[in-house]
């Protein structure tokens, strides 16, 4: 399928990917951190993620592809599991079950039209990729206030993920969800142990380097596009950010040598 070899090419899919790997050894690299492939390994990415798989000819294990609405109102929820993470043996197992059950669903429908049902492959989509999920600590008992604490950063980031392109004061988004900018921060430092302001820093700045990895778009393209009016303010927000401008973060993640902070 991919004779080519433009796998080991930046890619942004606006679909879903979801693999687990059954046999095999590999890297991949999603948003610009390096992930190792073996068994076990499970790689979920959402759309808008900037990935590339590099030295997967000898990984086998099921690759599922799926449209943001297949599963609505579900991945939201999962917004912060990483891209790639080790599954235990147990749940492993469990996984590739839950993975064999919806391929053979799948190519009944294929077989018999009367059969298909997006309803059951959405279930047992759900139930293949809450099986796969890193386990949370359910050792650690959340009190009140951390519960409020996690509601006010879901908010927070959520509203980020829509605005941040427009927004960039932290002070717009107390605004608009009716908290103070204290509160914001002392949410996010609890779920995310960093401030609301570097939050929203780091969201712009993955973007920026989205931008900047996939496709030809100019630094002032890519500053436009971000809600940055002058290219010199995005210049110097990007050089205090990465290190360095972002025209020779470009070309040294293009040459292999970008080393992103």
């Amino acid at each position: 399928m991919d004779t080519h070899g433009h796998r080991e090419r930046p890619q942004r899919p606006d679909f879903h990917v979801f693999a687990l790997i059954t046999s095999g050894t590999g890297a991949h690299e999603a948003d610009f951190r390096d992930h190792r492939l073996a068994r076990g390994s499970a790689v979920w990415i959402r759309p808008g993620v900037v990935h590339r798989w590099t030295d997967v000819d000898a990984c086998d294990g099921p690759l599922i592809l799926f449209r943001p609405t297949f599963l609505a109102g579900f991945t939201a929820s999962e917004a912060g599991v990483p891209a790639g993470w080790n599954v235990d043996q147990q749940r492993f197992d469990l996984a590739l079950l839950a993975a064999e059950h919806l391929g053979d669903e799948h190519d009944a429908a294929g077989r018999s039209p009367r059969l298909a049902s997006p309803a059951v492959l959405s279930h047992l989509l759900s139930a293949l990729i809450l099986r796969a999920l890193p386990a949370g600590d359910a050792s650690v008992e959340e009190t009140a206030a951390d519960h409020r604490f996690t509601d006010v950063f879901r908010a927070y980031r959520a509203a980020v993920e829509e605005h941040f392109t427009d927004w960039h004061h932290v002070s717009a988004y107390a605004q608009a969800l009716g908290y103070d900018v204290r509160t914001l921060t002392r949410a996010t430092r609890a779920a995310a142990g960093t401030g609301a302001k570097s939050f929203l820093d780091e969201r712009v700045l993955l973007e920026a380097k989205r931008l900047l990895a996939h496709g030809d778009l100019s630094v002032g393209s890519c500053a436009r596009r971000l809600g940055f009016q002058d290219v010199g303010n995005f210049t110097t927000f990007f050089r205090r950010q990465a290190g360095m401008p972002p025209t020779a973060w470009r070309d040294a993640y293009r040459g292999g040598t970008a080393t992103p902070r």
